[in-house]
Order: C-alpha cells, then structure tokens, then sequence
C-alpha cells in the first residue's frame, strides 16, 4: 500500500511532521517570569482585569492600568502585593506620560517585557447615518489612537526588554457589521500591529494581536447598546426616522419593525462568558517563546468568522442581514 501510494504517503508523513513541529514550537516558554514586568490597560473588568491577576498568579511582575479609581482598588485587593495598579486615560498623553514615568520607575535597566493594549469601548455603535462625527471620534480616541500613543509613549521601554507588544482587536477587525466606529478602530489596530509587527522585528520585538470573537464583557452588553441606540434615534430628524420604518412608542421602549429579537438571540448564543479564552491567547503571547502573529480567541471567531472574512463580501452580507436588524423601507 506504501508503494502503491508513495506521494500520498509522503504527504501525510510531511504533513504529520509539520503539525508536531509546530505544536513543539509553539509550546516553549521563555523563563524567569519573575523579573519580568507586564503593562496592561483596561483592567478595570473584563479582559484586562483577569489577565492582570492570571499574570499575577504566574510571577510577573504586573502592573495593571484602570480608568477608574474603584476599578484600581478592587484589582490591588483581589491580587497578590507584587502587582501595581495606577490610574491611566489612554486618550490623555499626560496621563500616559505619568504612567510611562511611573513604569520606567519600576523596571529600570531590565525594561517593560509585555504592553498589552487592552482598554476599549463599543458605544456609539449602530447605524453610519445616526452617526455625528463626535461619535467616531469618542471611539476612535480610545480604541485606536490611545493604542497608538500609549505604544509609541512605551515603545522605548519595551525596547530595551526586546519584549512583546499585544493589541487587542477584534473579529470586527476583519468584517465590518455595523456602523460606528468600533469596526473602523479595530481595522486601524490591524494595520497599525502589522506596520509595527514588521518594524520592531529588527530589534527582536514581537508583535501579536488578538482578535475575540463575542465574548459577554462590558463592550457586548445588550443593554447599553440598546440605551445607546435610543439616544442616537432620539436626536434624528423626523424624515430620516421615518426612512427606518421604526416606532418608538414611549422614550423608553424603542424597536424596530424588523424582528430585533433575532439580535438578541444570535448575541445569547456567540457571547462566551468563558474570557479565559482570550486571556490564555493574550498569556500565551508573552511567554511563548515564538509567539503567534494573530490568535483567534473563542470558538466563533475560529470557526465562523474568520472563515466568514475569507468569502465573497455577498455572503458576509447574507448573513449580517439574517444577524442583524435592518430597516423596512417602503
């Protein structure tokens, strides 16, 4: 049979060598995690805050930015007394140049080992035309432009380590479901990874980016985006809510003719409340010893979206139109 299917055999004895390469490979770990330092922004829940206590777990030394005060002092309870946790506005360059000082202090000549880009924000999210410009710059200003001032800010640090950078993105850095900013921000954090990816390469930096599928975090909550969404409809001329063919009944109950409960569903049945998932693909990215470019995080983004970003623009269509309501128009 060996014979008589030589090419055939070579090619699954290829293939099974390469997939125990790989595994091999992408299963060293780099060592002394104790004298490693790890930035984080974002930690006040969600992604951020379990990376922060799961790297704390681990020995590194964290140091974990929250935007609130509150946020901050839960973390530093719920961790061990060798992570730090500060204050920081990632759409301030002050406050990320006082956590820059604030860093510098602490690792000195070893410099930052991992920036992990974490912090985010969804809302204004919905139609393009309920959009005014304020409301992609309220998003972009944190989910892009923050990312690109708190790296350029800690590049140096994280220089000096020959360490990793790792951005938070998104499946929606792949297709663009809704309108808003959050999937033009997430596209900006592809591209701005892949420029800075290639260029720190020559100083032994790596560069990976994560890209979460729907995971229920403060970002996915129905509910603001919904309180959100009634804001925007409020503010709308009369002729363009009468173009969506929408009803709004009382300022509190807001739905659309086009079945909304369809959304919901599809939301409660991608949305994991597993964010280990991502965490682990975010740790993985600082201690791999060859880290991955991208990680897909959840089931979802492996398995339906990414594959979906691959297909003809009319078949993500199909399917965004089945997800997500649309207007009637007559």
């Amino acid at each position: 049979i060996f014979l008589s299917h030589l090419a055939l055999s070579c090619l699954v004895a290829f293939v099974a060598f390469a997939a125990i390469r790989w595994f091999i490979r992408d299963s060293c770990k780099v060592d002394a995690f104790s004298q490693k330092h790890v930035f984080i922004t974002g930690c006040d829940s969600g992604f951020g805050n379990l990376l922060a206590r799961q790297l704390d777990g681990k020995g590194f030394k964290v140091i974990a930015a929250c935007f609130t005060e509150k946020g901050a002092a839960d973390l530093a309870a719920a961790s061990s007394p060798r992570l730090k946790t500060l204050q920081l506005d990632v759409t301030d360059s002050a406050s990320i140049r006082r956590a820059v000082e604030f860093v510098s202090g602490e690792v000195r000549e070893r410099g930052l080992w991992g920036l992990v880009n974490n912090a985010g924000r969804s809302i204004p999210i919905g139609p393009t035309e309920w959009m005014q410009l304020e409301d992609f710059t309220k998003v972009l200003d944190v989910n892009l432009i923050g990312v690109i001032d708190v790296t350029l800010q800690f590049l140096p640090l994280v220089k000096k380590a020959r360490g990793r950078v790792v951005n938070v993105a998104s499946i929606l850095g792949r297709l663009s479901l809704t309108g808003g900013a959050y999937c033009v921000s997430k596209w900006g954090v592809e591209a701005f990874s892949d420029s800075l990816r290639r260029n720190m390469h020559h100083f032994g930096i790596k560069v990976s980016i994560i890209e979460p599928g729907f995971f229920k975090t403060e970002v996915t909550r129905v509910d603001l985006i919904d309180a959100d969404l009634r804001r925007l409809w409020m503010r709308l001329p009369q002729d363009v809510k009468d173009s969506y063919g929408i009803i709004q009944m009382t300022p509190d109950t807001f739905y659309s003719l086009s079945d909304v409960r369809m959304q919901d569903l599809a939301m409660g049945l991608l949305c994991s409340s597993d964010i280990s998932k991502v965490t682990r693909c975010m740790e993985h990215a600082l201690t791999a010893r060859h880290p991955r470019t991208r990680y897909g995080a959840g089931w979802d983004a492996k398995l339906f979206w990414i594959p979906l970003s691959y297909l003809p623009s009319f078949v993500a269509d199909f399917v965004a139109n089945a997800l997500l309501p649309s207007p009637r128009v007559e």
